[in-house]
């Protein structure tokens, strides 16, 4: 390793965990971080230019415009009454499996996940409105928060997501139609084994089923969500089609939500400045986060850290079932501490050299990636969903991680297959002609 590379690193990787220790914003460290190491190579002005130009640089792509759009159509979906509806239909599907609530759950949080993007709205639109449900049927809490907690990541991968584009933006372009798709399996895989976990508890605790409708019923809830469900086939089938693109599909995506909610008359005009300042606050944290982390992208290339972290792995072995499950690991760890944001925009440049040396695709490693972190958010000490879920249902962590820990184990599987079986995250864009 070179004497820059040795002092990039040394100042980047000291001074960013120390200010977050004490009570830095992760942003704001990773910015002075970065800043800290460019000066240990360059003059102050040339660090103030390239700092200024590489902030500027990260944050001027069409494709990050559909961020604060989808965010937006989150932000009146989490209010617009759609999640009561998604829940009917998921209990009118599943409702006769034991734990029927719970499995209701699951099912509706993949499906607002499917619409929203975000797996911290879905915890708190499906946790408030099935929570006091399960409460009156005698549920445990803790067995309900973590159905709720460890499902609702789901929609991180389940199209649309806003996570995904931001790695196509820290891959270098990569197609976010392909990853759109590529997410599908994994997603419905993640929410089947939260499925299957909660069956068995219920089972062990003795909760019931629920009567099964009866045809009529069934068709009227149907009806009532089809407006929402439709969401979902208009937005990604017409990324797929190439009718509009990811950034058109997100503008749709609100008009749609905010028409709906209108229509459900389950949100008022005087809501809606309401509604733009939330979603620009949360906004904001997220392109700030990726003009910074442009700046470390940039002090990092320019070191090589990236080069050297390469043949460190290589170094090792070159069996690409190690490198990956080492990678894994690595990620795993990463989402504990980090939010999922700043992890791909950090280390999806240093781990995917790596990955596409061992053939690896790159689509098919950013489903890994996400996956990764996508479980990160569920975990302490810093995970927002299930901070999220232990709010929405009044309960301390600590009440919620033991029952929490089953899913764990299940997801890790599911991640394991995700990883080693490249057809689950693969299939559908080829087959959809996204990819060769």
């Amino acid at each position: 390793m070179s004497q820059i590379a040795a002092d990039v690193g040394l100042i980047m990787f000291l001074s960013i965990p120390l200010l977050l220790i004490i009570g830095v914003p992760i942003s704001v460290s990773m910015g002075v971080g970065s800043v800290l190491a460019m000066l240990t190579v360059f003059n102050f002005d040339r660090v103030a230019i390239t700092a200024a130009q590489r902030t500027f640089t990260g944050i001027n792509s069409f494709s990050l415009l559909a961020i604060p759009f989808f965010v937006l159509a989150g932000v009146v979906m989490n209010n617009g009454g759609i999640a009561q509806r998604l829940i009917n239909f998921a209990k009118s599907l599943i409702g006769f499996i034991p734990g029927a609530l719970a499995q209701t759950n699951v099912v509706a949080n993949m499906l607002f996940g499917a619409i929203s993007g975000s797996g911290v709205a879905a915890a708190a639109a499906i946790g408030s409105a099935i929570g006091p449900q399960e409460k009156a049927e005698g549920y445990k809490p803790s067995f309900s928060a973590a159905a709720n907690i460890a499902s609702a990541p789901s929609g991180m991968l389940i199209p649309p997501s806003n996570i995904f584009i931001i790695y196509s933006l820290a891959s270098g372009g990569t197609s976010v139609a392909a990853l759109f798709v590529a997410g599908y399996i994994p997603g419905i895989l993640w929410g089947l084994s939260c499925m299957v976990v909660a069956y068995y508890f219920a089972k062990k605790l003795g909760y019931r089923s629920e009567r099964l409708p009866g045809l009529g019923e069934q068709l009227r809830v149907f009806v009532e969500a089809i407006p929402a469900l439709l969401l979902i086939f208009i937005i990604v089938g017409g990324i797929i089609s190439g009718v509009f693109t990811p950034t058109e599909a997100s503008c749709i995506a609100v008009v749609y939500a905010m028409a709906l909610s209108l229509v459900y008359r389950s949100i008022k005009i005087s809501q809606i400045p309401g509604f733009l300042l939330d979603a620009s606050k949360t906004t904001g944290m997220i392109i700030f986060m990726i003009g910074v982390s442009s700046i470390m992208a940039w002090i990092m290339a320019y070191a090589k850290i990236p080069g050297y972290i390469a043949e460190s792995l290589l170094g090792i072995t070159h069996s690409p079932i190690a490198i990956l499950l080492m990678m894994n690991v690595i990620m795993l760890m990463l989402g504990c501490v980090m939010d999922p944001t700043p992890a791909v925009l950090i280390f999806a440049p240093i781990f995917l050299p790596v990955a596409l040396s061992l053939g690896v695709d790159i689509v098919h490693f950013g489903v890994i990636m996400v996956f990764n972190l996508s479980i990160g958010t569920i975990t302490p000490p810093v995970g927002p969903i299930l901070f999220t879920g232990c709010k929405i249902a009044g309960l301390k962590i600590e009440d919620v991680f033991k029952p929490l820990l089953p899913y764990f184990a299940a997801l890790v599987v599911v991640l394991m297959a995700v990883t080693y079986l490249p057809a689950l995250s693969l299939w559908l864009p080829r087959a959809a002609g996204l990819m060769n």
